[in-house]
C-alpha cells in the first residue's frame, strides 16, 4: 500500500515538472506548442543579416509571432512571417529589423497602418525597412580617411 502511495507521488510530481514547462516554454518563451492558430504573411527586405527563423516580431513591444523563414527571391530576402491569428495587419503596416541592444540578437518590429484594408493570411508587407549596417558603414568611413590621408594635398588657386 505504501508502495502505490510512493509511485503517486513520482507521478504527479512528474506531472507537475512538465506541466511547468509547457507554460515556460509556451507563456513565457516564443514557442508554440499547438494550441493558438496563426497565419503567415511575407515581407521583402534589400538585407535580413543577422535575422534567422525563430527570431521574434512586435507591435509596440509585446511579441505577436515568429520569423519562420528566409530566402532569396529576385534578388531580395523574402522573410516569412507567422504572427496570432488575432493579430491583423492593414495594407499600409511597415516592417522593419531591428537589434535588441548594442549586440542584441535582430528581430522585426511591424509598425500598424492606418488604412482600412486588411493584408489576407499568404499576402505581403509592401513597406519594409532593412537594418543600418553598421560595420559597412565602419569600413567605408575608414576607406574614405586612408584615401584621403594618402592623397596629396592640393595647393590652393591663386585667385588673378
Amino acid at each position: 500500500m505504501q508502495r502505490i502511495g510512493t509511485w503517486a507521488g513520482v507521478v504527479g510530481f512528474l506531472l507537475l515538472g512538465i506541466g511547468s514547462l509547457w507554460y515556460l516554454f509556451t507563456e513565457m518563451g516564443e514557442v508554440t506548442l499547438g494550441y493558438g492558430g496563426t497565419y503567415a504573411v511575407y515581407a521583402d527586405f534589400t538585407n535580413a543579416s543577422g535575422l534567422d527563423p525563430g527570431s521574434g516580431i512586435e507591435i509596440a513591444g509585446v511579441p505577436v509571432g515568429q520569423v519562420t523563414g528566409i530566402e532569396l527571391v529576385d534578388g531580395r530576402a523574402r522573410v516569412r512571417l507567422n504572427l496570432r491569428s488575432e493579430i491583423r495587419l492593414q495594407e499600409d503596416a511597415i516592417a522593419s529589423i531591428q537589434t535588441k541592444g548594442l549586440l542584441g540578437g535582430r528581430y522585426i518590429v511591424i509598425t500598424p497602418g492606418g488604412s482600412d484594408q486588411l493584408i489576407p493570411a499568404g499576402g505581403k508587407i509592401r513597406e519594409t525597412e532593412s537594418p543600418l549596417d553598421l560595420p559597412g558603414l565602419i569600413a567605408t568611413y575608414v576607406n574614405m580617411r586612408n584615401k584621403a590621408r594618402s592623397s596629396p594635398a592640393k595647393p590652393a588657386p591663386i585667385p588673378p
